[in-house]
């Protein structure tokens, strides 16, 4: 089937929830994506975060494809190994103590409010139940996520929403504003990615931490994106010495296949019981194996790399005529140019660099071993479309 009968099937049999861009993804190695036509292009978007380690990655496609031979599902009622070697891994690099494991990043984010409603019903009783979230967050499109994201955009036509969410500008000021004697958590995007790769204040995460800790609220760490790696840090919050509750992951910690991870620290670690929570395809053996196969490259080597990648291309980027501004951390990088962001991305992707857009600036995400004549590539068509 040729691009354009590609293009014109998608259009006429598959729902119109994207505004896709002109590319028809055939095949891909590392850093590079083939369109149906045969034009390689060089990606800085990794599927929005999930190609971690770029295409067809060697060592995830042995773990993949060594599982398939042996068991491709098995139900939650069983034990699997390749779950529970995971659940262990991840553990033991953020000093979780349990992990439920869903299928995306919002599922991990609606078990992650259910752990922390459990917990307050359990300890205080009925009536603690809300969960203040920040202005500009993004937690999924579930009708409960939708409802935990504070940004009114998400929110049209799909009321009413679950009740229980209050949001706040991220400040002490804005918290001490929305909470009550309901409040039984917080969650926070530590980098909040969809809002424009707006990194949080680490002041003001010091100052929750503290203030939630001496009231018995929990903090969870939303790092559905900013998570594995990504920021140069396993996990974010990391860089600001944080001691979350519950955080959730999702997007990279499969390197390509769906799964989602609602981790559970020591004061909740027992909240969920049998029957409490569940799902058919969470911890599935292959999206397992393959995320394990990431999880265990994740050191502190690369991690380090990761930093220095991040600012070697925030430094070439910010030089460039007509960039406003560069945000983020790591290779999770944010945009701020004169011109459309829209536009930028469409001329990019001409000039064969596939990048991302997020509340008006352009995205980066490329893979985390991404080399340097890569990042030297994206940086130079960069230039000539947003200076130009």
């Amino acid at each position: 089937m040729d691009k354009a009968q590609i293009m014109s099937d998608d259009e006429k049999y598959i729902a119109n929830t994207y505004a896709r861009f002109g590319l028809v993804a055939e095949r891909g190695e590392g850093g590079a994506i083939y369109d149906a036509d045969g034009k390689e292009y060089l990606d800085f978007s990794t599927g929005i975060g999930v190609n971690i380690f770029g295409l067809c990655d060697r060592k995830w496609q042995e773990a993949v494809i060594g599982q398939i031979g042996r068991i491709q599902h098995v139900c939650n009622l069983y034990y699997s190994e390749p779950q529970t070697k995971l659940a262990k891994a991840l553990c033991r690099k953020t000093g979780a103590a349990k992990v439920f494991f869903g299928n995306s990043g919002a599922e991990a984010n609606e078990c992650a409010i259910k752990v922390a409603r459990k917990y307050s019903h359990d300890k205080y009783g009925g009536g603690r139940y809300e969960i203040i979230t920040l202005n500009n967050s993004f937690h999924g499109r579930t009708l409960a996520t939708l409802a935990a994201t504070g940004q009114d955009a998400f929110h049209r036509y799909f009321g009413p929403f679950p009740e229980g969410f209050r949001y706040a500008e991220p400040t002490m000021k804005g918290i001490l504003e929305q909470y009550t004697d309901k409040t039984c958590a917080v969650m926070v995007e530590v980098v909040q990615g969809e809002s424009g790769v707006n990194a949080l204040d680490g002041g003001f995460l010091k100052e929750l931490q503290t203030f939630l800790k001496e009231r018995d609220i929990l903090l969870i760490c939303d790092e559905v994106q900013c998570g594995n790696g990504r920021t140069g840090y396993m996990y974010a919050y990391e860089a600001f010495g944080l001691e979350p509750d519950i955080v959730t992951t999702a997007k990279g910690l499969g390197g390509g296949l769906p799964i989602g991870a609602c981790m559970l620290f020591d004061k909740c670690k027992n909240t969920l019981g049998a029957g409490d929570h569940g799902t058919t395809f969470g911890g599935n053996p292959i999206a397992c194996a393959g995320a394990l196969s990431i999880v265990e490259r994740l050191s502190d080597d690369l991690l380090a790399e990761v930093r220095g990648k991040g600012a070697y291309l925030k430094e070439h980027i910010s030089r460039i005529r007509n960039v406003l501004s560069v945000s983020g951390m790591g290779l999770m990088i944010g945009i701020e140019t004169k011109k459309s962001a829209r536009d930028v991305a469409e001329k990019c992707l001409k000039k064969g660099l596939i990048v991302l857009t997020a509340h008006g600036k352009v995205r980066l995400l490329p893979p985390l071993n991404v080399s340097k004549a890569e990042m030297d590539e994206a940086i130079a068509i960069l230039n000539e479309v947003i200076a130009e």
